[in-house]
């Protein structure tokens, strides 16, 4: 079902990590993990264990950058499948919240960015339709998505000589959530000109014209959205809904009955305690939600109603992406950078709740608003199957519920870890401190065309100290939490091309990003004894310089403590391991040579 295309073949320790892998899935372990170095090529071995099973793929990794980076590899490796990138699709969001001690509520503000929702939806819209589909998703997809049934059901199946009336179509499409206009057509919209309707599928990409004659489907038409000209002619074709959260009319009237049953019940409660100003809040946004939702099918956070909409118990698990994959065994799961990822997965669900509890208690939502959350751990761990967990540095879980742990140490270029440096954060001798020392640094390299990456402990640091290297007229730029998700693509592109010499962050420089043209990772404050400047995060690191034959690590540290003396023991095994494979098999070690190309390819028809 998979078609992989590669110039290489695997090698190193690839083939019996393939091997082993494949193995374990045949023989039904729902866990294993890759332990794989960096530069050791641990995407080209899973996708080599892709290629060989007739499931879908789901693919999380823990932050959006890395699931960019992720998405572009697999594309390339499987260009004739469906490859998909499902992350947030918010550039900005400040959740609804209210700090009753301030008595502060906080109205939900999102931005959201519209590429990215169009590749949500064009990933629903691969599970629905076809099997070849890998999906590529930040951790957010298990949160709630809304019902797949109902996405699939709402579904507009058109069909060459089909009778429906323009009247009919007009109207069905209206109940999908799409917007009529009668001007420039975009993702979400269509126009109706007298027999001919055109419609922009939330999956963006092509426009799709609908011919009517007699009261019946004449033609059919894919039209390219720039030329508008016709791609092609077909005899049938599905529209899917403008939402994730779409609901049947009939649904829709049985959740208003369960909303005003709920608000009477909590209404009583409130009134009981004598907790009137919570009262009247709860009372005022209920109706006007159930207003909308009569008048329009649609309100302002109708995911809060997700329980009455979907007809699911109290406390009942939400539907997320993860369902549109259907049962547990009809797909694979790939954990990538899993030390990070399954922690996260673990904590969200508490983090959510905190949040909701207390809009719930003082009258800004109904109880039903506490079922519009993300998956407990428990929860996801029911839904999915078997997993793959993949990292350089696997975590307590992985390591102990794992059947195997297969490890990928030799690299297949013969590079070695790169040699460390430890140097004081103030040398005192020198008069000299860690921001001197790294500047000289930087200096040398740029002249030489290399690129540094700088780890700081904290965003603020890596703002000031881009600042000061701006101003020592060194090309900076710094990459962190609040950046941007297209942002931080184009940041990593530009930082690859040359267009900067140094970049620093804290957090998002660490996992998986792969930066061949990197010849110095240089870690401020390393002897800062916490998660940050964690074995695991150390290790991770410092693997940023693992795939430049030149590359090596400064580590800024008065004292050694435990972490890097455990992570550097580490890197001096693994360097040990690979320098004996490359002198038996007489290998010169050579930089990774990677394309440099965009991780995610921006639409730009409709002003997306």
């Amino acid at each position: 079902m998979f078609n992989l295309h590669s110039k290489y073949n695997p090698s190193g320790d690839q083939p019996q990590a393939i091997k082993k892998l494949i193995g374990g899935i045949e023989k039904g372990d729902k866990y294993q993990t890759l332990l794989g170095v960096t530069g050791s090529g641990k995407t080209f071995t899973i996708a080599n264990v892709i290629a060989n099973f007739d499931k879908p793929v789901l693919v999380i990794a823990p932050n959006k950058t890395l699931a960019a980076q992720l998405y572009r590899e697999y594309k390339n490796f499987f260009p004739e499948n469906s490859v998909n990138y499902f992350v947030s699709y918010y550039d900005y969001y400040q959740p609804e919240a209210y700090m009753p001690t301030s008595d502060t509520y906080i109205e939900k503000e999102a931005m959201i960015n519209e590429e990215i929702d169009r590749l949500r939806h064009q990933a629903t819209t691969a599970l629905m339709t076809r099997r070849d589909v890998i999906v590529v998703a930040s951790v957010s997809c298990i949160y709630n998505l809304g019902v797949p049934v109902n996405y699939c059901e709402s579904a507009l199946h058109l069909e060459v000589g089909k009778p429906i009336s323009r009247g009919d179509l007009i109207r069905q499409l209206v109940k999908m959530q799409f917007e009529r206009t009668s001007g420039a057509l975009k993702r979400g919209v269509f126009r109706a000109r007298g027999d001919v309707l055109e419609v922009v599928p939330t999956s963006g990409e092509v426009i799709y014209r609908i011919e009517l004659g007699g009261q019946k489907i004449k033609d059919l038409h894919i039209v390219n959205p720039l030329t508008l000209k016709i791609k092609s002619t077909e005899s049938d074709m599905v529209i899917f809904p403008s939402k994730h959260f779409i609901s049947t009319a009939p649904q829709r009237e049985a959740a208003i009955k369960e909303i005003k049953k709920e608000l009477k019940e909590q209404l009583d409660y409130f009134k009981k305690n004598k907790l009137f100003l919570e009262s009247e809040r709860l009372e005022r946004r209920s109706k006007y939600d159930v207003e909308m939702l009569k008048t329009i099918g649609y309100c302002h956070g109708i995911e809060n109603y997700s329980r009455h909409l979907s007809g699911k118990l109290v406390g009942e698990a939400p539907d997320t992406l993860i369902a549109y994959f259907g049962k547990p065994e009809n797909f694979l799961t790939i954990i990538d950078e899993s030390h990070i990822a399954v922690p996260q997965i673990r904590g969200m669900y508490e983090g959510d709740r905190s949040r909701k509890q207390t809009l719930v208690e003082y009258g800004w939502r109904l109880p039903s608003a506490l079922d519009n959350r993300p998956l407990k751990f428990e929860e996801f761990q029911k839904r999915v199957g078997q997993m793959i967990f993949t990292s350089a540095t696997p975590g307590e879980f992985e390591i102990k519920n794992s059947s195997a742990i297969v490890e990928q140490i030799i690299r297949p270029t013969g590079l070695i870890d790169p040699p460390i440096d430890v140097r004081k954060v103030f040398d005192k001798e020198r008069n000299r401190s860690q921001i001197d020392d790294i500047i000289e640094e930087i200096k040398k390299l740029a002249k030489a065309g290399k690129r540094v990456i700088v780890n700081t402990l904290t965003k603020k640091m890596a703002e000031d100290l881009t600042d000061f290297l701006i101003k020592k007229k060194i090309r900076a730029n710094y990459m962190h939490s609040d950046t941007k998700t297209l942002e931080r693509t184009e940041i990593l592109i530009n930082f690859r091309k040359g267009n900067f010499d140094v970049l620093i962050g804290v957090n998002l420089l660490r996992e998986g990003l792969d930066l061949p043209e990197v010849a110095l990772v240089a870690i401020l404050d390393a002897d800062r004894e916490g998660f940050l400047r964690s074995e695991t995060s150390i290790i991770q690191t410092m693997g940023r310089a693992a795939r430049n034959v030149e590359g090596r690590v400064i580590l800024y540290a008065d004292t050694i403590t435990g972490s890097l003396k455990r992570a550097i023991s580490e890197v001096k095994r693994r360097r040990k391991i690979q320098t004996e494979y490359n002198k038996k098999h007489k290998i010169t070690p050579k930089s990774i040579d990677k394309k440099i190309e965009e991780l995610i390819k921006i639409d730009k028809d409709f002003g997306t």
